[in-house]
């Protein structure tokens, strides 16, 4: 009746409550506070209180949610439908999206410490993995034929996914670059900036010439590029700018002293002749 992995869920949320439960009696919770979430008596400790209560209500929550769907089990769910045998589902396609997900997550934490535009980046790159990530799941399901889900998938997405992607590449890219160079040496900055300059005319030639590429390679190398960028403008953002020693021209003061004597000595001249003007129509 009830499937193994509504079992695990179910007694690890039972588990995890208990242990809130516990943990509110032993740090300060009185009365009913820890068995009524606090409607009659405290809790104790808050935080502990509150993240063990809250993980064993979402484990309850995925309990039931597997024994809705009798764990994906092909067999349990042919017996509890009432027929002979499901059609297996058509295995999904390959995903970087877990990949560049970790790497949003690790910049939303290096940025919650050091610097908010990094944490900002992080949650623009997890929102857009969430997207793209629901899309991909739900394309691979929509029929029977992978063609025909990946075409359905880029009719809706595509529209989206290129401005989208090409404002986020530029202001990303940018941001990262910039901080770079601000980091490094003068030296350092000419030669990463021609590095760049070289690579982004190697992928305009390849695209012109229309070289043909194989779609996990290139999105392999366009994963390590975003990443060495990405993480060279945290870590610059991190180490700070370097330096700066403002320019120093000699004899400026000199100049401006003659520059300034040169003009008291006009401006007094140029009252003398006003004031000589003015006794004279006197």
């Amino acid at each position: 009746m009830f499937t193994t992995g509504f079992k695990f869920f179910f007694g690890t949320g039972v588990a995890l409550a208990t242990a809130g439960v516990l943990y509110g009696y032993t740090t300060g919770g009185n009365h009913m506070g820890p068995l009524s979430l606090g409607w009659k008596g405290g809790v104790g400790e808050h935080v502990g209180y509150g993240l063990l209560v809250g993980l064993g209500v979402t484990a309850m929550g995925v309990a039931l949610t597997l024994i809705f769907f009798r764990d994906a089990d092909p067999a349990d769910q042919a017996d509890y439908m009432g027929v002979d045998d499901i059609a297996p589902s058509a295995p999904v396609t390959a995903s970087p999206w877990p990949i560049v997900g970790a790497f949003g997550v690790g910049t939303m934490a290096v940025g919650l410490v050091l610097n908010t535009a990094v944490f900002i980046t992080g949650l623009v790159i997890v929102g857009a993995v969430a997207i793209e990530w629901m899309m991909d799941a739900w394309a691979d399901r929509a029929t029977g034929d992978p063609a025909a889900n990946r075409a359905l998938r880029n009719r809706i997405m595509a529209p989206i996914e290129i401005p989208a992607a090409g404002t986020a590449l530029v202001a990303v890219g940018v941001l990262a670059v910039s901080r770079i160079f601000l980091n490094v040496s003068p030296l350092g900055a000419v030669v990463i900036a021609g590095v760049v300059a070289v690579v982004i005319l190697g992928v305009g030639v390849l695209g012109a010439l229309d070289v043909k590429m194989n779609r996990n390679i290139a999105t392999g190398l366009a994963l390590v590029v975003g990443v060495v960028v990405l993480g060279g403008g945290v870590w610059a953002t991190v180490d700070g700018e370097r330096e700066f020693h403002p320019h120093e021209i000699e004899g400026e003061e000199g100049h401006g002293g003659d520059h300034a004597e040169d003009d008291g000595e006009d401006h007094a001249e140029d009252d003398g002749e006003h004031s000589d003007g003015d006794t004279d129509s006197e």
